[in-house]
């Protein structure tokens, strides 16, 4: 797997901390940071998220992508995965993730509460390397929701 991320200041400028990442997949993700009030040159134009949202944002879907992979894998009628991730940074530098909640809500026809609560196990558990990853230095919490359509 490979990335290139590359800065494009703001709107082109050598300026801002505008980035533009390009994945090995061929897909493009922008990046910028938040504006800096008290040195501009230092900060971002809010065009994009930053970086660290996309690190959240990442091991959401990768945990998505497990827990409905899983379920269906065992022949589960899931209709849909959702899942929000509130989260709490270290106060000094490095501003590592000390605490995410991931709070499931999946809906389908007669899903078993069991199946699911195992599904999102096994995600943090075995396969979702993000979330593995991230809980060396976080404390990771789930719930989970079952909406029957």
């Amino acid at each position: 797997m490979e990335c290139t991320v590359s800065w494009t200041g703001a709107l082109g400028t050598r300026s801002g901390m505008g980035f533009v990442a390009e994945t090995g997949s061929g897909h493009t993700l922008m990046m910028d940071g938040a504006p800096d009030a008290a040195k501009p040159e230092n900060g971002g134009q809010n065009l994009a998220p930053r970086p660290m949202e996309t690190v959240l944002a990442g091991t959401g879907g990768c945990t998505a992508y497990d827990v409905v992979l899983i379920l269906k894998r065992g022949r589960h009628n899931v209709q849909g995965c959702s899942v929000k991730l509130t989260s709490e940074r270290a106060e000094v530098d490095p501003k590592v993730f000390t605490k995410i909640h991931m709070h499931f809500t999946v809906s389908g026809k007669g899903l078993p509460a069991a199946a699911v609560e195992r599904a999102i196990a096994m995600s943090h558990e075995k396969y979702c390397s993000a979330s593995i990853m991230l809980a060396k230095t976080a404390e990771i919490s789930t719930s989970f929701d079952l909406l029957e359509v």
